[in-house]
């Protein structure tokens, strides 16, 4: 059953103060690419492009760590 009017407006009041929104722009083809890869691991393609984002963030952070030594 489809949500009413007044559930789609809550969901995107929620979805407004909960999270921040990010406009990404890709080469032609490529989220095609992204969204592939994204249902052979079981993810939303939003899903994905978060833990690759942490996944890049966790690595940059313990190469960084390790330069400074």
């Amino acid at each position: 059953m489809p949500a009413s009017k007044a559930q789609q407006k809550a969901t995107n009041k929620w979805i407004a103060k909960s999270y921040d929104r990010v406009n990404l722009t890709l080469p032609k083809g490529k989220r095609d690419t992204i969204k592939a890869h994204a249902q052979t691991t079981g993810e939303s393609v939003n899903g994905f492009i978060n833990r690759a984002i942490d996944e890049t963030i966790e690595r940059d952070t313990e190469e960084g760590a390790k330069n400074e030594r």
